[in-house]
C-alpha cells in the first residue's frame, strides 16, 4: 500500500503503518522496512506460541518498522544509533502513538530482564551481533525465543552458527522475498563472556592506545581515510574551539587535541557505543577530561550557530546496508551552520564520492589538501561574511 507521499506504507494483517526514514529526504524511494522486518512481524503475530510470550524486545530496529507496529507489546528498543531513536520517535507519533511509547535503551546499557520474545535485525557487524546475543543471555526468561532476520545476501552462515553458540538450538525459516530468519530457544552454554572485550589500537606517531567498543567503525586500525587527514590536522596555538563530527572512537579529536594544545575539542556520533569509548580515550590527553568532550547527536544539533572556529570530518556513506552522502551532506550542513566566518571544515573522502561538488555548493572556498590511491582530504573555508 502507497501513502499520500509516495512512500509505500508496512501492511500487518491488513492494516498500514506509514514508516519514514531518516534523515527526512524529499522524494526518497528508499522504504524504511524491508521484508526481513515483515516475516518477523508475521511470526510474532501468527506464531501462537510467539503471539503469547512477552515482554518483547526488539534489536537493531533502525526506523522503528518492528517497534510502531507491536507498540502495544514492546517492552523496549535496544539499538547503537541515536538516529534510529530519533526515527522511533518520529514514526511513533506519525501512526498516532506518544513519542515515548516504546522507550529506547542504548547498546551501552543492558535491557531490564526478564524478556521472553526478542526480534533482533541483523546488524552490519558480526561482533556487535555477538556482543548483543552475549549480553542478552543475562536478561532472558528461562523460556524466551529469540528471533534474528535479514535479508539473506546480507545473512552469513556464521550469523546461524553464533546464533546457536551463544542462544540455543536454531531454525531457520525458508527463504521468503529475499528475507529469512532463525529462531533460537535459549539453552545451558556454558565458558560464555558476559559481553564482547574492547580491543585497542596505537594511535599513529603517539605512544597512546585507543580503546573501541563493539560497533565501533574500523575497531582495530585506524581507517585508511582517518590515516590521511590524520597527517594533515593543523597545528595551533590559540584557544580555538573545535569540532569533530562522526568521531567514532575520538582518534582524529585525541590527536588534534595533542596538536592544538589550548582547544576545546568536541566530538559527536550517533553511536552511544563510539561515544562511550571515545569518553575512554580522553583521559588519556593532557586535561582532557576539560578539553575534550563528546555527545551523543545528530549532525551536531545540538551545537550552536557560529560556535566554533574548526571542524573536521570523515564521514560515514553507509546507512545500514544502503550507501549514499545523505548522511555527509547533512553533516556539512552541520559544520557550515556551526563554524564563524573564516572557520574551516576539514573532510576526508573516497574520491568517487565527489564531496568537492556538494562542498562548493555551502562553501566559498574548497581547496584540495591531499590524497592517495584512494581517498582525498579537502578544506572548505566558510564566509568571512555572515549571508
Amino acid at each position: 500500500m502507497t501513502g499520500g507521499d509516495g512512500q509505500e506504507d508496512l501492511v500487518l494483517a491488513g492494516t498500514p503503518w506509514p514508516l519514514r526514514r531518516l534523515p527526512l529526504k524529499r522524494d526518497d524511494r528508499l522504504r524504511a522496512w524491508d521484508t526481513a522486518d515483515l516475516q518477523l512481524l508475521e511470526a510474532a503475530c501468527d506464531d501462537a506460541e510467539l503471539a503469547a510470550a512477552g515482554p518483547v524486545l526488539v534489536v537493531n530496529d533502525a526506523f522503528g518498522a518492528l517497534a510502531v507496529p507491536l507498540h502495544g507489546r514492546v517492552a523496549a528498543s535496544w539499538g547503537d544509533s541515536h538516529l534510529a531513536e530519533l526515527a522511533l520517535r518520529y514514526n511513533l507519533v506519525a501512526n498516532g502513538c506518544a513519542a515515548d511509547a516504546v522507550p529506547f535503551v542504548p547498546a551501552t546499557e543492558t535491557p531490564r530482564a526478564p524478556v521472553g520474545l526478542v526480534l533482533l535485525k541483523l546488524p552490519r557487524s558480526l561482533v556487535l551481533l555477538r556482543d548483543q546475543l552475549l549480553r542478552l543471555r543475562t536478561v532472558l526468561a528461562p523460556d524466551a525465543h529469540v528471533l534474528v532476520g535479514g535479508m539473506i545476501k546480507h545473512t552469513p552462515m556464521s550469523v546461524w552458527r553464533l546464533l546457536e553458540e551463544i542462544i540455543g538450538p536454531a531454525r531457520t525459516s525458508q527463504g521468503r522475498r529475499k528475507a529469512r530468519y532463525g529462531h533460537a530457544r535459549l539453552a545451558l552454554r556454558e565458558g560464555l563472556p558476559a559481553a564482547e572485550p574492547d580491543v585497542a589500537f596505537d594511535l599513529p606517531d603517539t605512544d597512546l592506545s585507543l580503546v573501541s567498543g563493539p560497533n565501533v567503525f574500523s575497531r582495530e586500525r585506524p581507517d585508511a581515510g582517518s590515516r590521511l587527514l590524520l597527517a594533515h590536522l593543523p597545528q595551533r596555538d590559540d584557544a580555538c574551539r573545535a569540532v569533530d563530527l562522526g568521531c567514532g572512537n575520538g582518534m582524529l579529536a585525541v590527536a588534534l587535541a595533542l596538536r592544538c594544545p589550548a582547544a576545546r575539542i568536541t566530538g559527536v556520533d550517533i553511536s552511544h557505543q563510539a561515544v562511550a569509548s571515545a569518553r575512554q580515550n580522553a583521559v588519556q590527553v593532557p586535561d582532557g577530561p576539560t578539553r575534550l568532550e563528546f555527545r551523543v547527536d545528530d549532525a551536531a544539533a545540538g551545537l550552536a550557530d557560529e560556535s566554533c572556529d574548526l571542524v573536521v570530518c570523515n564521514p560515514p556513506f553507509h546507512q545500514g546496508h544502503a550507501t549514499g552522502d545523505l548522511q555527509a551532506w547533512e553533516m556539512f550542513k552541520a559544520a557550515r551552520r556551526i563554524l564563524r566566518p573564516g572557520g574551516e571544515l576539514l573532510v576526508v573522502g573516497n574520491r568517487h564520492l565527489g564531496y568537492h561538488v556538494k562542498l562548493r555548493r555551502l562553501f566559498d572556498a574548497v581547496d584540495l589538501l591531499g590524497s592517495d590511491r584512494r581517498f582525498v582530504v579537502l578544506r572548505a573555508v566558510r564566509s568571512t561574511s555572515r549571508t
